[in-house]
């Protein structure tokens, strides 16, 4: 499935980090955002997955490279921010895609694994528009700000207090970054996704056909479905569009039943 707007170029002489952007969701964006034009810093923890994913859409003739890390590291997002405008001269679109999932129930769940992450999850994506509006208000420019939230954020989820817990805080600094940031020419939102098909959900044969049963568009998202929408969301034809969060999830949300 390709994008809605592949065939135009709307992104030419934008430079973009996305993290996270090994496989999945993440991949997607940065392809899409290639595919009209950008020029895209790749960024994985996954140091293999990262250059595959690089070298796969350089391959496709498009302006990619890969800067794997770990973007819960201060240090490393100053030493990425830094690298891509040597590498392209600026920097005018951020994706905080990175984060990770560890499920437990609450009574239970152990301190590391809800500094981990909120290290991640919230510390990473807060530092990495930090250094993002901070080059972006250097240049002049303007630009966007693309925070991953989730449908958890929204809706309670067993076992995913935590998690949810940080997807619902960075809707809310998107919010507050309107106040921040609006006098720079910087738009800060959020998507927040339900259930999607990427390599990790390949695993679990009862994926599609528990959450094709539970959503009422009778599916769960494609990454092409999140990605079309994130590029919507930092394109110039939403450049008036701030402080928002965008569900895309199939509808579940309205409803919300258990796939338990």
């Amino acid at each position: 499935m390709k994008s809605m707007l592949t065939s135009i170029q709307i992104f030419n002489e934008q430079v973009a980090i996305v993290t996270g952007a090994g496989q999945g969701i993440g991949f997607e964006i940065a392809r899409q955002l290639c595919a009209q034009g950008a020029s895209v810093v790749l960024n994985d923890v996954d140091e293999k997955l990262a250059r595959q994913a690089a070298a796969a859409i350089a391959k496709e003739g498009y302006s990619c490279i890969a800067l794997p890390g770990d973007v819960s590291s201060p240090d490393f997002i100053t030493a990425m921010v830094n690298e891509t405008v040597a590498q392209f001269g600026k920097l005018t679109i951020a994706v905080a895609n990175a984060g990770i999932t560890l499920f437990g129930d609450f009574l239970d769940y152990p301190p590391d694994s809800l500094y981990k992450v909120m290290q991640l999850n919230l510390g990473g994506s807060f530092l990495l528009a930090q250094a993002t509006a901070k080059q972006i208000i250097q240049q002049g420019s303007g630009g966007s700000i693309l925070f991953m939230s989730s449908v958890t954020g929204h809706q309670a989820h067993k076992k995913l207090a935590a998690y949810g817990m940080t997807k619902a805080a960075l809707e809310m600094l998107a919010k507050t970054l309107v106040v921040e940031l609006s006098e720079h020419k910087i738009s800060v939102n959020a998507i927040a996704p339900g259930a999607t098909v990427t390599e990790r959900t390949n695993d679990d044969p009862e994926y599609v056909p528990v959450w094709s049963r539970i959503t009422p568009m009778g599916r769960p998202a494609q990454v092409q479905d999140i990605a079309n929408a994130a590029l919507f969301l930092v394109s110039p034809a939403s450049r008036h569009i701030t402080g928002q969060s965008l569900v895309v999830d199939g509808g579940w949300t309205s409803v919300s039943p258990s796939p338990y």
